[in-house]
């Protein structure tokens, strides 16, 4: 059982019993009197102030040097003090709902541990926890022209009414009765943390895949456990972390991969991967500058589209920067579709990409993992479709594949795939690829590649997992000093 310890100013004034903690003062705390070791014990810090060089900053910065797990961590009590930081974590947060009733153009509602005491608010409380989590928190609202969040500071308790006392311990006591994690296997190094999400419709990796992945990482000093998007306040208590769900910039995917790399832990998708592979535009003006062959691509804005037919022609390929699973790209055949295509999805984005069409009966991909070839496979066109998954019918309709030995693929679509890999990262990656007439050109890299049960893996079978969880017992020994 995980010792769980609450630092608490005066803990004499503290008013209520809960079973399993222990209450102790941040002096007591700051000084490691008789206090438990490892990083099975979990710190609630309820300091009076959590500013740079108070007893609550100490309190959560020595909880991380003793591998203390701690709410607040340091990092989160410096957020709370930059608006401009913590905001862009509350993006897309939907307010609209639950602050339709509210009468005036301002608001205030306060949070303990994730949970408010106002009915139809609950879940803009979990997703502020989320991103900031911190024991008590205090959300102000304004409306101008619609509902925003204008700040969030972190009351001390001292300072609350009885209402506010009543709520911070019904909070407390929910969150402490949740299970703690299990302990971590003698034979376990490193905890690694897989991101995925049960309600994703085409998700990169199915969940015999993801077993493969638990069975490899135990075997490579791993402990796994596969984690949701609601698991964001969980985050900091693992080594690593991987992640198995569609990536987007504006997303929980994306402030994963940033919480991640700001708590100090292995990432795969480093965030960095997800800015330069989520937009098309970057990655074909990064082929370009590096000469890297690709399809006749245009980059094109509104007044642009004329250069199409004098630069490409028809059958033109038009694409949205931001799509996946051949989502958010269009065939155009003549003038009239082309016009009608570019416009749609010009009100989506500024830039569009218009590139010549290649048709082959499959695409490669290659899948790289620290500038290393991993695998190889080809994604079969689906029947009667000129792309790999088909949306035109209403549903979806996918093409099937074939896995294919490193040593029977072609060395140049390799050796092009290595290429443009390589000006990404070090990380893992899939890059789609076409030969035609014994020319290469790269269609576009993943920084989410799928791995599934029977595709990318056919041919190396669990070999294809314990290689990627190899390299990240590599990526965290080399990281510890190992």
């Amino acid at each position: 059982m995980a010792e769980r310890l609450l630092i608490i100013a005066q803990p004499q004034d503290w008013e209520i019993d809960l079973p399993g903690a222990t209450v102790i003062a941040p002096r007591d705390y700051l000084s490691g009197a008789s206090l438990p070791a490892g990083r099975h014990t979990r710190m609630l810090n309820l300091c009076r102030s959590y500013r740079y060089l108070s007893e609550g900053y100490y309190c959560s910065l020595l909880a991380e040097a003793r591998g203390h797990r701690v709410i607040p961590s340091v990092r989160t009590t410096q957020d709370l003090s930059r608006k401009s930081i913590y905001l862009l974590g509350l993006e897309g947060i939907d307010l609209g709902r639950a602050l339709a009733g509210v009468k005036g153009d301002e608001y205030s509602l306060d949070i303990a541990f994730g949970h408010c005491a106002v009915q139809g608010f609950h879940e803009i409380a979990r997703q502020v926890f989320t991103a900031l989590p911190a024991p008590l928190l205090r959300v102000s609202f304004r409306r101008q022209g619609h509902w925003r969040i204008e700040g969030v500071s972190a009351p001390a308790i001292q300072t609350l009414d009885e209402a506010g006392r009543h709520l911070l311990h019904e909070g407390l006591a929910r969150y402490l009765a949740r299970p703690p994690r299990a302990p971590r296997p003698r034979s376990a190094r490193y905890d690694l943390a897989i991101l995925h999400n049960p309600d994703e419709s085409m998700p990169p990796s199915d969940r015999r895949a993801l077993r493969a992945f638990a069975r490899a990482g135990r075997a490579a000093g791993l402990n796994v456990d596969l984690i949701e998007p609601k698991d964001y306040g969980r985050l900091a208590e693992y080594d690593a972390l991987f992640i198995r769900e569609t990536t987007h910039i504006v997303h929980h995917t994306y402030r994963f991969a940033r919480k991640a790399l700001a708590e100090g832990m292995v990432v795969i998708d480093h965030p960095d991967d997800i800015l330069r592979c989520a937009n098309k535009v970057y990655l074909a003006e990064l082929m370009r500058a590096h000469g890297i062959p690709m399809p006749r691509t245009l980059i094109l804005g509104r007044g642009d589209l004329a250069r199409i037919e004098t630069d490409i022609g028809y059958p033109v390929v038009l694409k949205v920067p931001e799509g996946s699973f051949s989502s958010g790209v269009f065939r155009a055949d003549d003038r009239a579709q082309m016009e009608d295509r570019a416009r749609a999805l010009l009100r989506e984005s500024d830039l569009i990409l218009a590139q010549e069409y290649l048709y082959t009966p499959f695409d490669w991909r290659i899948g790289i993992l620290n500038r290393q070839p991993l695998y190889a496979c080809q994604y079969l066109m689906s029947k009667h479709h000129w792309q790999i998954v088909d949306y035109s019918k209403g549903k979806t309709r996918e093409g099937g594949s074939i896995g294919v030995p490193l040593q029977d693929t072609p060395h140049e679509v390799i050796q092009t795939a290595l290429r443009v890999a390589n000006l990404i990262g070090d990380g893992l990656y899939g890059v789609d690829l076409k030969q035609v007439d014994g020319r290469v050109v790269v269609i576009e890299v993943n920084d989410n590649p799928s791995i599934e049960s029977g595709v990318e893996d056919a041919v190396l079978g669990e070999k294809l997992y314990e290689a990627i969880a190899q390299d990240f017992r590599r990526r965290l020994d080399a990281l510890r000093g190992r």
